[in-house]
């Protein structure tokens, strides 16, 4: 039976909700009302009558009757509707702490913005500033609460956890200096959001579980497979196959489960003979070899077979940057700095970003600071 923290607890979402979609305010109000109410009451609703029910204050018609609905269903279908209507993106957005309905329905609605990622991005770009409601201090308010939800989630933004999947990954080769770590699975497809690290190895469950245990990481185990979290709250796995295998267990990691059916569909179980390498395999069936970051699509494969897959993009293809902010409003370093930087790279072009005077809490330039700004950069360009 439902009690009366749950049925509280829905009619304050079902309000959120109903703020966020920007629809009947006075409805939401007073289902915020009611799940005040609810919460204080000194008594389990499932133990009243009707009738003692309807006759709580604050508890009309309208609300009795959801709550009926609630005891006698354990549901409430108006909730249920609202939920259905809402992207995932911005139910998680309500974890965030400083995030309220109303600040919620502007990211929606104004920005189009529906996930996590999308609105750390944005608040990196000074864009919620440009809305009523988020001054500077906000935005960074915001920022500092998604990375520390996402990171109490035990889940990291790619470009968060690339460096220390990379340097976790040196030091476990340096202290089993006769074993091969591969790192594989999400970090290897390059997904937005990494909820866990994941190696296949040689090195022996028992010294990887010793080697653990020393430093004190929380340890999950089978005969072949050993999971850990330590201080960093990043979850760890570890695949352990003879290295004659190696390659087959990164192969079946590094594909998403659509890509690894189709292949299977095409080619059986061929993937699991053992080869030097995950090159060997597309070798072995004449394809190009297909990175892990695209072996998301069953589409891939047939690109693949074809001939046809994409240029990958590295960082030799930039050519140029084509927004940046100088100490002329919000940024960190001078012009010609930023020229000579660009030049070390071997960039061709630079594009010139700065705020203009819109932005002023980001110290935007007036028309007579644009024209000096140009100015700079016709010596700067003749030099």
């Amino acid at each position: 039976m439902i009690d009366n923290a749950a049925i509280a607890e829905n009619f304050a979402f079902l309000s959120k909700l109903i703020d966020i979609h920007g629809d009947d305010s006075f409805k939401a109000k007073s289902y915020a009302n009611a799940a005040f109410t609810i919460d204080r009451l000194p008594v389990q609703l499932s133990t009243l009558s009707g009738e003692k029910m309807f006759s709580i204050k604050g508890i009309g018609n309208a609300i009795g009757n959801k709550i009926t609905e609630q005891l006698q269903t354990g549901t409430l279908s108006l909730l249920l509707e609202y939920i259905h209507k809402t992207p995932p993106g911005i139910l998680e957005l309500m974890n965030i702490k400083g995030l309220g309905p109303k600040k919620i329905s502007t990211i929606w609605k104004e920005l189009g913005i529906e996930s996590m990622g999308e609105l750390l991005y944005a608040c990196e770009e000074n864009r919620l500033m440009l809305y009523k409601g988020f001054g500077e201090k906000t935005q960074q308010n915001i920022k500092d609460s998604i990375n520390f939800y996402l990171s109490n989630q035990g889940s990291y933004l790619y470009g968060k956890i690339e460096n220390y999947a990379i340097a976790f990954t040196e030091k476990l080769r340096e202290h089993f200096a006769e074993n091969t770590f591969e790192i594989t699975g999400d970090f290897n497809r390059q997904l937005e959001v990494i909820d866990k690290l994941q190696w296949v190895t040689d090195a022996p469950i028992e010294q990887l579980t010793a080697y653990f245990t020393q430093k004190n990481y929380e340890l999950n185990n089978t005969e072949t497979t050993l999971s850990a979290k330590g201080s960093e709250n990043v979850r760890l796995e570890f695949y352990c196959t003879p290295q004659e295998y190696i390659s087959r267990l990164a192969f079946q990691h590094n594909c998403s489960p659509e890509f690894l059916a189709a292949w299977q569909d095409k080619y059986g179980d061929s993937w699991l003979q053992n080869y030097a390498s995950e090159q060997a395999i597309f070798d072995h069936h004449l394809l190009p070899f297909i990175p892990a970051c695209y072996r998301e699509s069953k589409l891939s494969l047939a690109q693949a077979e074809a001939g046809d897959l994409p240029h990958f993009i590295t960082t030799n293809d930039i050519k140029g940057i084509i927004h940046t902010h100088s100490d002329w409003s919000d940024g960190s370093h001078t012009l010609e700095t930023m020229a000579k930087h660009a030049i070390s790279k071997g960039y061709e072009y630079l594009v010139i970003s700065d705020h203009s005077k819109s932005a002023f809490y980001a110290n935007g330039l007036q028309p007579e600071r644009i024209v000096a700004q140009h100015k700079l950069i016709d010596e700067l360009n003749e030099q």
